[in-house]
């Protein structure tokens, strides 16, 4: 497991892992987001051949942190799924049940649209726009009363992105963490995902994820 930086937040630390997830030390919990299960399979159902190790390694990744940290809770800021049921949805449930002892909270994102059988089959609980733990909330797409009542907010949604220029005006765009003073947006932990570029602004800080490894560049 690469090296990873803590950020603090109401005096709760939170340690940014570049294997997209960040680790809540006082919840003994991992916060991810968007990890659109069903995505490879779903193109490769339409007719494009995208390898199903794409998916495999997300899910190896996920394995990674949970033994890494010894968390005991799981929080998904939404889009556990990219659709309806198919085969990796399948391996990720045999998956949870190696788990028992694993608490899964999901907040739902736009594109969770299974069945509530289905969630409770891999005790999974779901939260329908918010979640929220003492000075925090949880919501997939920046939910703005929680911050007027002083909340911290983490969501999802957006996959933001941060474009590193080097010489000869040459740049590359890489998956990062972005922390404003009222809300966090998480990188998407798939790795088969888009970026949307942000553009912070003074008093913002960006953790882009670079060769895995977390480099902080504001």
């Amino acid at each position: 497991m690469q090296y990873s930086l803590p950020h603090i937040i109401n005096g709760n630390h939170f340690w940014l892992s570049p294997q997209r997830c960040i680790f809540w030390e006082e919840e003994n919990a991992i916060i991810v987001c968007d990890m659109h299960i069903g995505k490879t399979g779903h193109f490769r159902k339409s007719g494009i051949p995208v390898s199903q190790r794409v998916y495999t390694g997300d899910l190896q990744r996920l394995l990674s942190c949970i033994l890494f940290f010894k968390v005991n809770k799981l929080i998904i800021v939404g889009d556990l799924s990219h659709s309806s049921s198919n085969k990796e949805l399948d391996l990720f449930q045999r998956w949870r049940h190696d788990f028992p002892s694993l608490k899964i909270h999901l907040i739902k994102g736009n594109h969770d649209i299974l069945s509530e059988a289905w969630y409770k089959q891999s005790r999974i609980t779901v939260h329908h726009y918010r979640f929220c733990i003492g000075d925090f909330c949880f919501c997939h797409d920046a939910c703005l009363s929680e911050q007027k009542k002083g909340k911290y907010i983490f969501s999802g949604h957006i996959h933001p992105g941060v474009k590193i220029r080097g010489m000869a005006k040459q740049s590359l765009s890489f998956p990062c963490f972005y922390f404003t003073k009222t809300f966090c947006v998480l990188p998407a932990f798939s790795k088969f995902t888009g970026l949307a570029l942000i553009k912070p602004v003074d008093g913002e800080a960006v953790f882009a994820i670079v060769e895995n490894e977390i480099m902080k560049l504001k």
